[in-house]
Order: C-alpha cells, then sequence, then structure tokens
C-alpha cells in the first residue's frame, strides 16, 4: 500500500462513516428504482412470488455473512477487490477491480436513467423531450458527483438521510396495508410458461435475486470507516437483513392491495397500491419516495466509483492518478473518470431515444447486463477467497470455524453461480469479453511497475562485511499477504 504520514489510529478517529452511514450506504445501494416496479414482474407468480423472495434473501444473507467474515479478516478499502486479491494474487486482484468498475459507474448510467423513466409519464407530459429528459439525468449525476466531490463525510450523512425517508413509504405499504389485504390475492400461481411449481419458484427468485445487487458496499469504503473490522460486518449484515424484510412486507402490502391482473398491469405498483390504501394523495408521496431512491443510490454508487480504482491504483494494479486524493480526501480523479463514462452510457441511450436507433439503445441495455454480470462475478470469487486465506492459516483456522466457514461459503457459492447462470448466455457473453478487455491494461501496468522498479537506485546490503546481492531501495510493490492473526487486529489501511 501507499505509504502514509498518518498513524492508523489517527486516521481511524477521524473516519467520517460510522455504523449508521454504513447501514445507511447498504441499504441506500441496494433498495433503487427497480424494486418500485419490480411486484408487476412477479404478479404472475401470485403467492409463489414470496417463496422466491424467501429464498433470495437467505441467498443474499449467506453472502452478507461472506464479506462480513471477509471484512473482519481484511478491514481495507476495495472490498470485492482487496479480498480477491488476497485470496488469488494480483493478476485476479485486477481482473475484479476492473469489473466491478465498470459495473459501478454502469450503474450509476442505469440508476440516472431508471429514475427518470420512472417519473418520465409526468416530464412527457409536460412537454420534455427524450433529449431535455437526458439533459436532466446528466445533470443530476454531475450534481451528486460534485457533492460527492466535496467529501466522503457529507456524502454520508446524505446517504443515511435519503435512506431513512426512502424507506418510509415502504415501511408503511408493508404494514398499514397488510391490514386492508385481500388475501385471496396470494393464492399459488403457475404460469402456463412453466412445467412445475419448482420452475415457477426458481423463475421468480431469478426475477427477485438482483434487487440485492450492492449488499458489500460498506466494505468498499473500509478506509473510511470507524472501526472497520466491527462496523463493516455488523453494517453489512443488518443492512441486509433490514432490506430483506423490506422487500418481504412491501411486496406483500402491495400484492393485498392489488389483485394479480391489475398488478400486472400496472406501471407504478407501489403507487397504485398506495391510491387503494390510503387515496390520490399518497401516490404522489410514493413518486417522492421513488425519486429521493433512486437519488440516494446515485449518491451510493457515485461514492464507490471513485473508492475501487482508488485502492487497485494503491497497489499498483490501476494508473496513479487513481490514487490521488484531493484536498477534501477523495479520490477526486476517479469519480470524475468514472461519471464521464457514465455520462456517455447516458448520451447513448437519449440520443437513441431522439433519434429511434434501436441499436443505440440495444448498447445501453447491453452496458446494463455488464453491469449485473461484472458485479456477480466478484461474488462468487469472494465465497471461495474466504476459504483460500483460512487454508494459508490452518493452525489459526481450523476444527469447527474452518467446518463452519466451509458450510458458508459452500452455499454462498452455489447462490452466487446459480445467480450468474441465471442472468443468461447473452449477459455472460458481454461480461465475460469485459474482463478480457482488461488484460491487456493488466499487462501493461506490469509494464509500467517493472520500468519504475528499474529506475530505482540500488543498494548493497552487507551481512557480517560480507556484500551481498544488489536490491532496489524500495518497499514491494505487492507486500505478502497477512497471517490471520495480523489481518485480525489491524484496524484498517
Amino acid at each position: 500500500m501507499a505509504a502514509t504520514n498518518v498513524a492508523p489510529e489517527a486516521a481511524d478517529s477521524k473516519a467520517p462513516l460510522g455504523l449508521w452511514a454504513c447501514i445507511a450506504l447498504v441499504v441506500g445501494n441496494v433498495i433503487g428504482v427497480g424494486i418500485f416496479t419490480l411486484p408487476a414482474s412477479l404478479a404472475q407468480f401470485g403467492g409463489l412470488a414470496l417463496v422466491g423472495w424467501l429464498l433470495t434473501a437467505a441467498g443474499a444473507l449467506v453472502l452478507a455473512l461472506v464479506f462480513a467474515r471477509l471484512a473482519r479478516l481484511i478491514p481495507e478499502a476495495g472490498g470485492p477487490y482487496a479480498y480477491t486479491r488476497a485470496g488469488y494474487g494480483d493478476f485476479a486482484g485486477f481482473l475484479i477491480a476492473w469489473g466491478y468498475w465498470i459495473g459501478l459507474w454502469a450503474s450509476v448510467a442505469a440508476l440516472a436513467v431508471g429514475l427518470m423513466n420512472y417519473v418520465g409519464a409526468g416530464a412527457r407530459a409536460a412537454g420534455a423531450s427524450a433529449a431535455l429528459s437526458g439533459a436532466i439525468a446528466i445533470a443530476g449525476l454531475w450534481v451528486m458527483t460534485w457533492f460527492n466531490l466535496r467529501g466522503v463525510s457529507g456524502a454520508g450523512r446524505f446517504q443515511t438521510v435519503t435512506t431513512a425517508l426512502k424507506l418510509i413509504p415502504l415501511i408503511a405499504i408493508g404494514t398499514v396495508g397488510l391490514f386492508s389485504a385481500n388475501w385471496s390475492n396470494f393464492a399459488p400461481i403457475v404460469p402456463p410458461a412453466y412445467p412445475s411449481t419448482f420452475s415457477a419458484v426458481a423463475a421468480a427468485a431469478a426475477l427477485t435475486m438482483y434487487s440485492f445487487l450492492g449488499i458489500e458496499s460498506a466494505t468498499v469504503m473500509a478506509d473510511n470507516v470507524h472501526d472497520p473490522s466491527r462496523t463493516i460486518p455488523r453494517a453489512t449484515v443488518i443492512g441486509t437483513l433490514v432490506t430483506a424484510i423490506v422487500y418481504i412486507l412491501s411486496t406483500v402490502g402491495v400484492m393485498g392491495a392489488l389483485p394479480p391482473d391489475a398488478l400486472a398491469a400496472s406501471a407504478a405498483p407501489y403507487a397504485d397500491a398506495a391510491t387503494i390504501i390510503w387515496g390520490p394523495w399518497a401516490s404522489f408521496i410514493v413518486t417522492v419516495g421513488v425519486v429521493i431512491a433512486g437519488v440516494g443510490a446515485l449518491n451510493g454508487f457515485i461514492m464507490l466509483q471513485g473508492h475501487v480504482p482508488l485502492a487497485a491504483a494503491q497497489d499498483r494494479l490501476f494508473p496513479a492518478r487513481f490514487a490521488r486524493v484531493s484536498s477534501t480526501g477523495v479520490p477526486a480523479f476517479g469519480y470524475i473518470c468514472s461519471s464521464l463514462l457514465a455520462t456517455v452510457v447516458l448520451v447513448v441511450y437519449y440520443a437513441g431515444l431522439s433519434s429511434g436507433a434501436n441499436e443505440l439503445v440495444e448498447a445501453y441495455n447491453t452496458i446494463i447486463l455488464l453491469a449485473t454480470f461484472t458485479t456477480l462475478v466478484p461474488y462468487a470469487f469472494c465465497t471461495m477467497a474466504e476459504l483460500l486465506l483460512y487454508y494459508q492459516d490452518r493452525p489459526q483456522f481450523s476444527g469447527q470455524r474452518l467446518r463452519a466457514a466451509g458450510l458458508i461459503a459452500a452455499l454462498a457459492f452455489a447462490f452466487s453461480f446459480l445467480t450468474i447462470v441465471g442472468s443468461g448466455a447473452q449477459t455472460a457473453l458481454y461480461g465475460f469479453a469485459s474482463l478480457l478487455l482488461g488484460v491487456p491494461v493488466y499487462v501493461w501496468m506490469r509494464k509500467v511497475e517493472a520500468s519504475r522498479r528499474s529506475s530505482l537506485p540500488e543498494t548493497v546490503i552487507e551481512l557480517d562485511g560480507v556484500a551481498a546481492v544488489p536490491v532496489n531501495d524500495a518497499s514491494p510493490a505487492f507486500p505478502p499477504l497477512p497471517t490471520a492473526e495480523q489481518a485480525s487486529s489491524t484496524s484498517g489501511r
């Protein structure tokens, strides 16, 4: 890691993100705009949709346990990148950082589009064109980027506030709505396209599993978290549990308010359910909640998109520019570069809408597939990375502790694998291609590192008056993995 002039204890005491901010980061990033339209897609399964939710929530909680254990073992920034590099080495770590970074800025673009699409009916009624909608989406992206450039502390407080506000309509529908629910709406339905109940449940779970992407968010920000080895594990598990409960309860509330046929035809199921439960005024409140949810998630992903390349650059796996921190303590170059790439995606999308070019719109959809795949692959790598780390120190991790870790890792890997398979062949194809594009970048970075090390002055080490082999006067570019005992006593980078 790059050297710092601040003692770890002092840096940690000034870390701007505590437990509540980290929980808000997890919940706020996982709950975006998509959940507000998902019940319409699940309506065809009736009560089987809830079984799908339960299965997905169980898988997400197992993954959260993996990330919690890894965060306790390696409390370093970068999250999935840091864990993969520790377990598999530099090349695998680079590929995960490369793909995960693509997934982050692509998700930023997707959130901006999703936010505009949800409120698009009102905008079109006011005469807004695709170009104007695109300009608003891009402006919103850069306003949130500017806000994050001002510092992690302010962005963390904003994330906490928006997360609390976005939960209000979801919790209200999931609790108050139960008292007026029509329980006949929950009859299990096996659509004609599915040969069995099992296949219908699997399909419902496939629709819900992407709603949990982002549960690892707190692990990425370890450098800015107070007592990361304790705070991040707790925030990851609590945040995932809160999200699962909110998802299931709110889905029950919506399904209880709208019969399956009406729910399947609804463009805004939460708003329609709120209208039935409380009246027309409630639809506006839910729409405001959607906007807050989208803005909060946008803020959270922009926060992450600069810190993943920062961690990789500190290990000299990304260009050095990404490792530079501004006077406000944030990776400004990473923020700006990532937001520029997200802006390109938005320009392509809205230009396609304006010109009617289906190819351009398809290009945007491809980017979204990349975001999904490049987020899921790190999950699979991290599940096995935990076992690799344990096997490197068998005396420390043995017996019951190792067996428990093995069971959790196996379940989490199975869930990750099935999620990747369920994402479809096109997603896997484009996702794998995007990872391959990173290989030349890795080779180039190794060349840069080799040139740097060869240009360093050499010193001669003398042992008992005998000159030894000259060595470069520099710390190793890639330090050895700490032992489990050392890692558990580390509070941060």
